[in-house]
C-alpha cells in the first residue's frame, strides 16, 4: 500500500495534528519526518487536551505505530518528558519508534541559538530558541551526534570532543561565555537519557518499508509548513529543514513512488509567528477578532500569532511545491461572526497585478493584496457534521477557494474536537 503525506500550506499552526489524528484511523503507522520540538500539535479528545511536540499524533490510537524519523532533531530530555506526560494520561507509548539516525539537540545548541538571536538584535529571526537551527547546522557540517550514539558511550564522547573543539572557542571568544562541560553532558545523556530511550530506538527505515511491503498504509506528518521551508519559504524567516512534501521522502527513508496522495492543510485565514513578510496581515479589530476567537497563541511558546485574510496566491504556490491532491480547511468556524470575509486573489506591485508569488524577497515585502470580498454566514458551524448542514455562504466561500487554487477541498474543520471535521462530496 502507498503512503499519504500531510503538509501545512501556510506558515504553520494550520491544525496538522488534528488532521493527522483524523486520518490515522485508516493507517497502521504515522511517521514524523522533520523538525523538532519547536512545533507543537494540540489535540482535543473527549474534551481532554493533548499537546504533542515530538511524539507523532498517531500515538493516541492503539493500532498505530508512531515513528520519529531520521529527519527529526531530538532533544532527549523533551522526548522523555513528553512520553512521561502521555503515560500519565493513560496513553501507551511502548509502540513508539525512534530513528537511530535522527540527530540530537544538545545543551550548547540551545545556548548558541539564544545567543545568535540576541546578537542579531532588530534583525532577529524569531526562532523558538530550542536549538533546532544549530542542531541542523551541525548535521550539515557532519559533526552532529545522532540518537544511535547514545548507545555507544565511546563514540558519543569522541564526537562530543570534536564538536566542542569548535563550540567552546566560539562561546568564549565571540560571546564571552563559559565553555561547555563535556562531562556533565555525557553524564546526563549517556547515564540518564540513553537508558530511558534505548527501548524505543530502532531502524525506522526498515520498519517503514516492512509496513509498505506488507500492504499497510502509512501516514507521513511534518512540522511547520510550506512557507517555513528552508528552500522554498520566506527565507531567512524559515525553519532549518524541509517541511514540504519532498522532505517527507528524505526524512522517513522512502522514495516518491510510494506516495499516493498529498493532503495540504490550511486555515480559513492565515497566521504567522515571528518575523517575516505577511501580505494579508491585519492590524485592526478583525485581526484581534481572529486572535481571540481562534485562540491564536503558540502551543509551545504562548506567543501571539499574527493574523490575516486567506491568501490564494500563497496557496497556489503551495499546490505547486507539494503536488497537492486535496486540501483540508481548518477553523472555518472562527469566521462565523463576521459580516464579510475577504480572500487575497492577487498582489499588486508598482502598478502590476501578480497572481503568483514573486521570487524576489524584496518584492514580496512590498506587495499589496488584492481582495475579493464575500458575504459572511453569521451562523455557528460547530454542530455541523455533514456538508448540507453548512450555510450557503460558507459553501460559496469554500467553492471560491477551490476555484482560486485549483484543488478540491475535501475536509472542513468546524471546531477543535477530533471529530469536528465535515467531509465534502468528491463528485
Amino acid at each position: 500500500m502507498p503512503a499519504t503525506i500531510v503538509v501545512g500550506t501556510q506558515w504553520g499552526d494550520e491544525g496538522k495534528g488534528k488532521l493527522t489524528d483524523t486520518l490515522a484511523k485508516e493507517m497502521t503507522m504515522v511517521v514524523r519526518y522533520q523538525g523538532g520540538h519547536n512545533a507543537g500539535h494540540t489535540l482535543v479528545v473527549n474534551g481532554e487536551q493533548f499537546k504533542l511536540q515530538l511524539v507523532p499524533s498517531g500515538v493516541l490510537y492503539a493500532h498505530i505505530t508512531p515513528v520519529i524519523g531520521n529527519g527529526v532533531v531530538v532533544d532527549p530530555r523533551v522526548l522523555i518528558a513528553e512520553i512521561a506526560q502521555l503515560t500519565a494520561k493513560g496513553i501507551d507509548c511502548s509502540r513508539l519508534k525512534l530513528s537511530g539516525n535522527a540527530h540530537l539537540i544538545l545543551p550548547y545548541h540551545q545556548q548558541l541559538d539564544a545567543l545568535h538571536e540576541r546578537y542579531l538584535g532588530k534583525n532577529s529571526l524569531g526562532t523558538t530558541r530550542r536549538g533546532i537551527g544549530p542542531a541542523y547546522a551541525d548535521r550539515a557540517m557532519r559533526v552532529g551526534l545522532r540518537v544511535q550514539d547514545l548507545l555507544d558511550p565511546k563514540i558519543f564522547r569522541e564526537k562530543l570532543e570534536v564538536v566542542l573543539h569548535t563550540v567552546n572557542p566560539i562561546l568564549a571568544k565571540v560571546y564571552n561565555r563559559l565553555p561547555v562541560d563535556a562531562e556533565a553532558i555525557c553524564q546526563e545523556y549517556l547515564e540518564v537519557c540513553g537508558p530511558q530511550l534505548a527501548p524505543y530506538i530502532a531502524d525506522t527505515v526498515g520498519l517503514v518499508h516492512d509496513a509498505l511491503d506488507a500492504g499497510e498504509h502509512i501516514l507521513l506528518e511534518g512540522a511547520q509548513a510550506t512557507f517555513l521551508d528552508l528552500d522554498h519559504g520566506t527565507y531567512p524567516y524559515v525553519t532549518s529543514s524541509n517541511p514540504v512534501a519532498g522532505g517527507a521522502c528524505t526524512g522517513s527513508g522512502i522514495g516518491p513512488l510510494h506516495i499516493s496522495e498529498v493532503v495540504g492543510i490550511a486555515k480559513a485565514y492565515v497566521t504567522r509567528v515571528g518575523a517575516g513578510p505577511f501580505p494579508t496581515e491585519l492590524f485592526d479589530e478583525i485581526g484581534d477578532y481572529l486572535v481571540d476567537t481562534g485562540h491564536e497563541y503558540g502551543t509551545n511558546t504562548g506567543r501571539r500569532r499574527r493574523t490575516g485574510w486567506f491568501d490564494a496566491v500563497m496557496m497556489r504556490q503551495a499546490v505547486r511545491l507539494n503536488s497537492l491532491s486535496e486540501i483540508a480547511i481548518t477553523k472555518l468556524d472562527v469566521l462565523d461572526g463576521l459580516d464579510t470575509v475577504k480572500v487575497c486573489v492577487a498582489y499588486e506591485y508598482e502598478g502590476e497585478r501578480m497572481t503568483s508569488m514573486p521570487y524576489h524577497q524584496s518584492v514580496l515585502h512590498k506587495v499589496k493584496p488584492v481582495y475579493a470580498e464575500l458575504p459572511g454566514w453569521k451562523t455557528a458551524l460547530t454542530e455541523a457534521t455533514e456538508e448540507h448542514q453548512l450555510p450557503p455562504a460558507a459553501l460559496d466561500y469554500l467553492a471560491f477557494l477551490e476555484e482560486q487554487v485549483g484543488v478540491p477541498i475535501r475536509r472542513v474543520g468546524v471546531g477543535p474536537g477530533r471529530e469536528q471535521f465535515v467531509e465534502r462530496s468528491r463528485t
